[in-house]
């Protein structure tokens, strides 16, 4: 797979699918479900969003977007996975491999930045609601969506100049897709600058984390001085913080894996760990917000009730 002149590179191997062989048709047909169910409900949620008047505020873009973004990181990852469920090989070329890094890693970063705009949106709407009209006007809301876009493809672009950089001395990659920690593991030379970048980025999205903690810090110190207000907190806070919780161990699942895995752990355990972002935040996010936000399951089930009664 490849050259001898470890600068030309031109394909990696997958090992991730190497003991799913034999119940290859099962996992393709669970996987191609489990992708259209994601591909179904967030397209739903968007539609509902997009189509409502009365949920076009700060709020639900936002959660547009988190249902957007889910669709374009899934599109890297799942359209793979099911080719190579079917294929004997599993291989992808250098710059799809790229590609799907920075598919993957742009969707990471841009949820956990949406992730901290919405907390902002809930600070300002709880602890400053004279003003939330003022200072979330659709300008504003719309600026916040696109740096949520903005500033991950920027981080993500220098991060793949970096690893395009390097010279390798191997093509196997121990993952059911492209991840640049492995890439980078694969080096010949010394990769003490993508390594620093890649403290540098973190160190950027754990700010991110702290700022929601501070967020909800602040919503909780507004509301504890009455039940009624902690009890709308709750209801209006809870889906974002399950969010926020669920991604977040999503991505330590990721992380852990990417770093620390062992080879005495069965490859099943290893693949589980190391897509959970992909699969789980995917599906969680529309569906408890959907069944948490009362407009949205109350346009849902109006819906319902409309095909219902064309059917009839």
């Amino acid at each position: 797979m490849q050259k001898n002149n470890s600068s030309y590179t031109t394909m990696f191997t997958l090992s991730g699918l190497n003991e799913s062989s034999t119940n290859k048709y099962i996992y393709f047909s669970f996987t191609l479900l489990g992708y259209l169910f994601i591909i179904c409900v967030n397209l739903t949620l968007i539609v509902i969003i997009a189509l409502e008047k009365t949920l076009h505020e700060p709020m639900y873009f936002f959660l547009c977007n988190l249902s957007a973004n889910a669709l374009y990181g899934t599109a890297g990852f799942f359209p793979k996975l099911l080719f190579d469920f079917l294929s004997d090989t599993h291989v992808i070329s250098y710059s799809g491999c790229l590609l799907q890094i920075f598919i993957i890693y742009t969707f990471s970063s841009c949820e956990f930045s949406n992730l901290t705009m919405m907390a902002y949106d809930r600070y300002v709407a709880i602890c400053r609601p004279l003003e939330y009209h003022a200072i979330m006007t659709p300008l504003t809301t719309g600026k916040l969506i696109l740096f949520s876009w903005i500033f991950p493809f920027c981080c993500l672009c220098f991060a793949i100049l970096l690893t395009s950089r390097l010279p390798l001395c191997g093509s196997h990659i121990e993952k059911l897709y492209c991840d640049n920690w492995s890439v980078v593991k694969l080096s010949c030379v010394d990769t003490t600058v993508n390594n620093g970048y890649g403290y540098v980025v973190a160190c950027i999205f754990f700010a991110h984390f702290l700022f929601i903690l501070f967020s909800y810090m602040k919503i909780l110190r507004a509301c504890r001085t009455s039940s009624i207000a902690m009890s709308k907190c709750l209801q209006t806070c809870l889906p974002h913080l399950l969010t926020v919780i669920n991604y977040n161990i999503a991505m330590l699942f990721d992380v852990m894996y990417s770093k620390y895995g062992s080879h005495n752990v069965p490859q099943v355990l290893h693949n589980l760990l190391s897509v959970e972002f992909l699969i789980v935040p995917p599906i969680f996010n529309p569906l408890i917000y959907g069944l948490n936000f009362q407009k949205i399951r109350n346009k849902v089930t109006r819906m319902c009730s409309r095909n219902k009664v064309i059917h009839t």
